[in-house]
């Protein structure tokens, strides 16, 4: 297997364009025809986890963060960024990002941390809008069946937990060839009646370009009538953060007791006690000030995430008690969710977990 091959079958699972704009996710550096020897798995592809991919035989690195983040102008080692993407070309190891592409993705990130503190009845805490369409495409009806299959094998037709759903409605469509036509049925100057459906299915944005290629594929028609219609619907099964409800809630202090022993923490920062309950918790991994107003709109108790600044604190208004748990902390469970991923995708395939430390952070106590 290439590591091309590799890239498609992970996409295939975590979408790289689901991630977010300014992310640099996908295929940072090497060969993408390179036969594959083994993947290592990472929290950050520093020097050091580079060099234990060698040690392990391992050509392709998938990481969470990426190592190049901006432009590189030159790459000559002189940071800890050049330092380890040149021992990785020197290597012959090519290194793969994902990012934001599993902070949005609905089993990722943040449902980790929602399983491990054991929440239920869990959503995605800030759903991504804008990312939903409808396609409209009109079919003779003794071809329906094959357009629809087309559809779905592109990924059209996906809701939440369900696929290939659609809906048609039956109808007369005509249509007149005019001179230079080459018309599937009918003949020229003359208008044509056809008994046809109109097809309609949902999709997310990333995947137009595909679906629209195989509906034109399977499509008997010369010139396909469709049409694309831009949705505000939310999507409930794809954005950032999550939340859930504890069985039974508990007190502020048994809530961050909880909390330090679930996530293995030395400290945890956090707004003043005002004596409320905690049984809504938000979560967002990584820095997660931009969910804050959205934990509080869901009617949460509490909202763990990292990177919170002194003014970040004030936002709670009282209505919630909000904690800064580190940014690593926040997401200490990605690795060994992504090994048992690639592993699936991977059944005959060495995927390893690195052993490296790659948090900068320590703590004098």
């Amino acid at each position: 297997m290439t590591v091309k091959e590799a890239v498609s079958e992970i996409e295939k699972k975590i979408p790289a364009k689901q991630a977010e704009s300014f992310d640099n996710v996908g295929l940072l550096c090497g060969n993408p025809d390179r036969e594959i020897t083994g993947i290592l798995v990472c929290h950050d592809a520093l020097e050091n986890v580079v060099e234990e991919a060698v040690s392990k035989n391992c050509n392709l690195i998938v990481t969470f963060h990426p190592i190049i983040f901006s432009g590189l102008k030159s790459l000559t080692g002189k940071n800890y960024v050049e330092k380890a993407v040149l021992k990785a070309i020197e290597n012959k190891i090519a290194i793969y990002a994902i990012h934001t592409a599993f902070d949005n993705d609905y089993f990722g990130v943040n449902f980790g941390i929602c399983e491990k503190l054991g929440l239920r009845n869990q959503k995605i805490l800030m759903p991504k809008s804008e990312n939903l369409k409808k396609l409209e495409v009109y079919v003779p009806n003794d071809y329906s069946e094959k357009v629809k299959n087309a559809l779905f094998e592109a990924g059209a037709g996906n809701i939440g937990f369900y696929d290939e759903c659609s809906f048609s409605i039956s109808g007369t469509g005509t249509f007149r060839p005019m001179e230079g036509s080459k018309p599937f049925s009918g003949e020229l100057n003359v208008r044509e009646n056809v008994y046809e459906e109109m097809i309609s299915v949902i999709f997310e944005n990333f995947k137009q370009q595909q679906i629209i290629a195989a509906m034109k594929s399977a499509h008997p028609y010369e010139e396909v009538a469709y049409q694309i219609i831009k949705l505000e619907n939310e999507n409930q099964f794809l954005g950032l953060g999550r939340f859930g409800d504890f069985e039974n809630e508990m007190s502020e202090e048994e809530f961050l007791n909880f909390v330090k022993e679930k996530f293995n923490l030395k400290v945890i920062r956090h707004t003043r006690f005002n004596s409320k309950k905690i049984k809504r918790v938000g979560v967002l991994g990584g820095s997660g000030a931009s969910g804050i107003g959205a934990a509080i709109s869901r009617k949460c108790d509490a909202y763990l995430t990292g990177d919170m600044k002194y003014h970040d604190f004030f936002q709670n208004e009282g209505k919630m008690m909000i904690c800064d748990i580190g940014h690593f902390e926040s997401e200490q469970f990605v690795t060994q969710q992504l090994v048992e991923i690639l592993s699936e995708i991977f059944p005959k395939f060495a995927v390893s977990k690195s052993v490296e430390k790659t948090n900068p952070v320590n703590y004098f106590l």
